[in-house]
This record gives C-alpha cells, sequence and structure tokens, in this order.
C-alpha cells in the first residue's frame, strides 16, 4: 500500500458527513486512486453502507466508475436492500445479470465463463436458450472449443442450436470446422443458409459463397443483401453489381441493406451512370426516407465527383438529420477541396443541435488540411478537446500532421509529431514524408524514413516517396541505392491503376498494360492527345518526378504510359463530346498527369473529374479546383 492509499484508508475511518466524502473524493480522484477498483470499492461502501444517507451519493459515485465489478454492484443492491426503495435494488440486480448476458458483445471470456457457471449451478446449463447463449457468447470471443463442448453437452439440440454452433465456428474464423458443421446438420433452415454466406464472406472465401448462394434452396432478401454488400465490401464490383441485376430479374424487391450496399459499390467504382440509375429506384421505391439509403446516395454522389448531386441529396433529407449524414456532406465538401463550404456546413450542423462526434472533426480537420485553411485547422482541433470533450484518435493528430505537412510547415509537422502524447504510427509518419516529397525536403525525409524502416519496413510506398525525393533533388546515386534496396528485398512498387465507366460498363487501365484492344484504342488516342496538347497548348512533360536517371525521352515515355492518362484517352474516344469524364485512380495523381489534365480540359473543352487516393481534382477550362494544391 502506497502512501496515498495510507492517506486515503485514514480518512475514511474519519469520515462521517458528506462535506467529507467530497473532500476525500476530491482526494481520491486528484491522487489518480479513481481508477484502483479496490479503493473505489472501499468508497462506495463507505457511502452505500456505512453512512446511511449518502445512498444518492453512491449511485453517483457508481456511475462514473466504467467497469463496475461484481463487488461494486453487490455494495450497491445491499444499500439499496436497506432502504425506503428496496425495488431499485432488484432493478440493479437485473442491470447487472443482462451485463453477464452481454458478455458476447464486449468480448469477455472471463464474463462468460462466469455465466457459464451461473447457469451450472442453478441448473440450466441443459436449457436450449442457456446453451445457445453461451455458444455465442464463447463465439464472439474466440474460443470455438468452448462452443462446441457446449454444444456437445446438448441432449436433442435443435436448428437454433445448430445455428448457434455454425455461427460461433465463423466468428473464429475456423471456416473448415464450420463446413464441418454445417455439413452435419440434420436440418437447414434460411438462417443456416444465411450464416454461411456471411461466414463464407467475412473470411474472404468468396469462391465458396458463390457456391453456396446458388446451392440455397430458396433465397431471402438477406442471401441477395449479403451477397451484393459482401462483394462489394471486398471491392469485386462488377459482381456486386450483377447480383443486384440478377436480384432485380428474379422479381426479389430491394430492400435497405441491398441498396446500401450496391450504392457503397457505385461510390468506390466511382459508377455514376449506375449510381443515377438506382437513384430513381429509391426514389420509386420510396427508399428515401430510409436515413442509411439516403447517406449511402449522398456517399455515392461524394465519391463519384458531382458534389452538386450530393448537395441535393442532402438538403432533400428529413429536417432532423443524423451526425452520420451531416459528416457525410462535410466530407464530401472537404474531398474536392471546399474547406469553407464545409465549415459552413459544420456550422449548421452545430446549429441544428446534433453534437458532432470525433469522425465530424476528421472530416472538417482533412477539410482544412486540403484547402490550406491552416489557422481554421487548429482552431478546430482546440475546439473539439475544449468544447465537446473528444479527446484526439491518431486519425485527427494525422489531419494535423498533413495540415502543417501539405502548408510547408515541415519543422512544424515534425515537431508537432515528436510531441504528441501516443506513439505515432506508419500512418503519420507516412504523412509527413508525403509532405517533404511534395516540398522536396531531403534531409526531413530521410530521418521520417529512417523511422518509417523500424515501423513498417516492406512498405513499398515509403521506398517510393523517399525515391521521388531523391530524384527531384537530382540525387540519382540515392535513386539507384533506394530501388536496389527494394530490389533486394523483394519489396514491388504497387502499380497504378484507374477505372473509367462508359454506358454503365466500367474499364480498368493498368500503366504500360497493352494486353487487348481496349487499352491499344486508349493508347491510340493519348498519342493523337499528346501531340495536340504540345501544339495547342505548349505541353512540357514534366518529369522532374520519374524514378530514373534516363535519357529525357525514356522519361516522357514513362510519365506517358500512366493509367489516368490512359482513361481520359478512353473517355474521350469512346464518350460523346461534351460529356463529363469521371476516372478513379488507387495512387496520388502526379504533376505531370495533373498538367495534363488542367490542358486536356482546355483543349478538348472537356471537364474531368479524377479521384485519387485521398481527394477529387475537377478539372475545368484549364483549371483544377485543387487550386494546385494537393
Amino acid at each position: 500500500m502506497n502512501t496515498a492509499e495510507h492517506i486515503f484508508s485514514s480518512l475514511l475511518t474519519k469520515c462521517k458527513t458528506l462535506k467529507t466524502v467530497k473532500q476525500i473524493h476530491a482526494f481520491v480522484h486528484k491522487t489518480g486512486l479513481d481508477t484502483d477498483p479496490l479503493v473505489f470499492g472501499k468508497l462506495l461502501l463507505h457511502c452505500a453502507v456505512t453512512i446511511s444517507d449518502l445512498l444518492v451519493y453512491a449511485r453517483r459515485l457508481f456511475l462514473h466508475f466504467p467497469y463496475p465489478d461484481a463487488f461494486m454492484y453487490n455494495t450497491l443492491i445491499r444499500g439499496l436492500a436497506d432502504s425506503d426503495n428496496p425495488h431499485n435494488a432488484l432493478l440493479l440486480f437485473r442491470e447487472m445479470r443482462r451485463k453477464n448476458m452481454a458478455a458476447a458483445n464486449s468480448r469477455s471470456l472471463s464474463g462468460g465463463t462466469q455465466l457459464h457457471c451461473q447457469a451450472f449451478i442453478h441448473g440450466l446449463y441443459s436449457h436450449m436458450f442457456v446453451g445457445t447463449t453461451l455458444m455465442s457468447v464463447y463465439g464472439e470471443c474466440g474460443s470455438v472449443g468452448h462452443a462446441r463442448k457446449v454444444f456437445d453437452e446438448m441432449t436433442e439440440p435443435n436448428v437454433v442450436a445448430w445455428n448457434a454452433v455454425l455461427t460461433a465456428c465463423f466468428r473464429c474464423g475456423d471456416v473448415e470446422v464450420a463446413q464441418e458443421v454445417f455439413g452435419s446438420m440434420p436440418l437447414r433452415d434460411s438462417t443456416s443458409w444465411n450464416i454461411v454466406l456471411a461466414g463464407y464472406v467475412k473470411a474472404g472465401e468468396l469462391a465458396l459463397a458463390r457456391e453456396a448462394f446458388w446451392r440455397m434452396p430458396v433465397k431471402d432478401d438477406v442471401s441477395w443483401s449479403t451477397m451484393i454488400v459482401g462483394f462489394a465490401q471486398s471491392g469485386c464490383f462488377d459482381e456486386a453489381f450483377g447480383f443486384f441485376g440478377e436480384l432485380q430479374r428474379e422479381g426479389v424487391g430491394a430492400n435497405e441493406a441491398s441498396l446500401t450496399g450496391v450504392l457503397s459499390a457505385c461510390a468506390q467504382a466511382g459508377a455514376v451512370e449506375f449510381g443515377r440509375v438506382l437513384h430513381g429506384l429509391v426514389e420509386k421505391g420510396g427508399f428515401l426516407s430510409f436515413i442509411s439509403v439516403s447517406n449511402a446516395l449522398l456517399d455515392m454522389y461524394s465519391k463519384s465527383g458531382n458534389v452538386e448531386m450530393a448537395r441535393l441529396v442532402f438538403e432533400t433529407m428529413p429536417e432532423r438529420k443524423s451526425v452520420v449524414s451531416w459528416t457525410s456532406m462535410i466530407a464530401a465538401f472537404a474531398m474536392h477541396g471546399y474547406g469553407k463550404e464545409a465549415i459552413q456546413v459544420f456550422r449548421k450542423m452545430e446549429a441544428s443541435g446534433v453534437r458532432p462526434d470525433g469522425i465530424t472533426f476528421i472530416s472538417v480537420l482533412y477539410a482544412c488540411s486540403h484547402a490550406g485553411l491552416v489557422n481554421e485547422g487548429c482552431e478546430y482541433f482546440s475546439k473539439m478537446r475544449e468544447m465537446y470533450g473528444i479527446e484526439p484518435a491518431i486519425e485527427h493528430y494525422g489531419c494535423m500532421v498533413d495540415l502543417y505537412g501539405r502548408a510547408g510547415k515541415l519543422q512544424k509537422a515534425y515537431d508537432f509529431v515528436c510531441q504528441l502524447p501516443i506513439s505515432p504510427n506508419a500512418i503519420i509518419w507516412r504523412t509527413l514524408l508525403g509532405a517533404c516529397s511534395i516540398h522536396g525536403n531531403v534531409e526531413l525525409a530521410e530521418q521520417v524514413k529512417e523511422r518509417l524502416s523500424k515501423l513498417d519496413p516492406d512498405n513499398s510506398g515509403d521506398h517510393v516517396l523517399l525515391s521521388n525525393v531523391y530524384a527531384v533533388a537530382g540525387k540519382w546515386k540515392d535513386v539507384a541505392a533506394v530501388r536496389r534496396s527494394m530490389a533486394d528485398q523483394k519489396i514491388k512498387k504497387t502499380p497504378g491503376w484507374s477505372v473509367i465507366e462508359v454506358d454503365k460498363v466500367t474499364y480498368n487501365f493498368v500503366a504500360g498494360d497493352k494486353s487487348n484492344k481496349v487499352t491499344e484504342e486508349a493508347y491510340e488516342k493519348l498519342r493523337e492527345i499528346m501531340v495536340k496538347l504540345r501544339v495547342c497548348g505548349g505541353y512540357l512533360p514534366e518529369v522532374g518526378s520519374v524514378l530514373h536517371d534516363i535519357e529525357a525521352e525514356d522519361k516522357e515515355d514513362s510519365v506517358f504510359m500512366h493509367s489516368e492518362k490512359l482513361a481520359v484517352a478512353f473517355g474521350l474516344a469512346r464518350l460523346p463530346e461534351g460529356r463529363m469524364i469521371r476516372i478513379v485512380k488507387n495512387l496520388r495523381v502526379c504533376r505531370d498527369c495533373h498538367t495534363v489534365m488542367k490542358l486536356i480540359s482546355k483543349v478538348y473543352r472537356s471537364e474531368i473529374v479524377v479521384r485519387d487516393r485521398s481527394r477529387f481534382h475537377s478539372f475545368k477550362d484549364g483549371s483544377c479546383s485543387c487550386n494546385d494544391y494537393w
């Protein structure tokens, strides 16, 4: 027992009034003893039992302890049982039992084991409902062995019990055992099949999910939704669209989950034409009243580059919008570089009485970062803590590093990282390395890369960023050293790809790929475009970021083959004149491609929207919405 605990124990024995209890409570809080269950339990006992008229204060104490243990519950139940309202003791006892039953949700194996013991003591271990609950607990806790043992002890398990143990196997990630259980089931209902579909999808076994789906005797709306959402979340957008189309052909009505899933797929794939068709279906089916569908629709337009349609969806939502809706609209403006508009939406959100959460502030800080609003970003970072009591998470700190880094305040960003109250992760350091790459700070880039080498040594992007910094500075020996290091460690650069939608069909282009007629068509059109840009637009290739010390002509060929150029060329070849070209890219747009997009928008009088890995670029009349700040 340390000195503070001795003082606490001594003071507690002399405590007789509410005033002295509050003084002791303040002492406990100041010395940090309020997180000690033993100390807190003693204080609670003193208020609930020892001093008869402090039961109200005891209840307040109890509510402020994050995870009360059995002693604290029993102490307060004892005090309430002796009070004028003993009924409250029963209510608290029920709550304690519910918390025990919620062991599954909290993934507490010890809590689950206690529940199991309680069931055994009271002779309920063979009860069907108790057994299925126990299997759920053990499944959530990752203990498939315990779940199987509970199941094996059941004398006559029904289909509900079979489904419970099947779910537990999938929860524990044991696909093989789950298959064995499913194969042994004497009777299967639609729930059984849906559990299998969800389990396979979550485990990434999409082929098995597809096979099971087509074997199903009867497919309900849950089955269809599982496949649509599962394939969309796994990045298999075409298949997600295919399942949705098949659902329509089968005459099965779309529901909230299936629409949300397919809209999410449209958002990720940038399939705005198909998204518009879905918008009509949503309106016709009366699904706009479902807030999750409206949010997905807003997100689809936002991530497809149509911020005005996103705003329209937002404005037609019910008057009382959820925090998700407000945050989605803020994020939409943020991704497009409209920082001031994002802040205006945030202010309207505050005025409406909706309390922002941590994700909302991530979107606001992101908006400030991508619009160069450094002072405003700092203000909102402080406001989050001081006004709303939200402690910054690693994502908030990352936004602040990005805010300083993009603005060229690299030393301030570095100092900020070094002073963080938590250990910075690889993403934080990578954000700073990206800023060093943008602003060409070789010395700081080397320091940051050294930190990253300890946290994530195999990340190809970090090597490429450092190599890029060296290339811009003309340090070709260092470029070669980085590339040799990548080769020695067998680290491969992530290939760049871009996607474009034409006539509701998505086409994928990879840098340097000439494997089919579509890419050949794109290359042929791109050659024509580049000649026209040189003649009419004065185009000169920006090859400073090319990672090779090679001849100028070869450098030009290297940037010529970037996937977003191929995608925009294909769009110009296939789409009607004047139609907006929308492209989704997995990497950051390079400077040369950015210049080319601006020139194409001017020379060809075409509007182009490119979504790269972090934001949108809207090109029109020779300029970009990012104002060359990205």
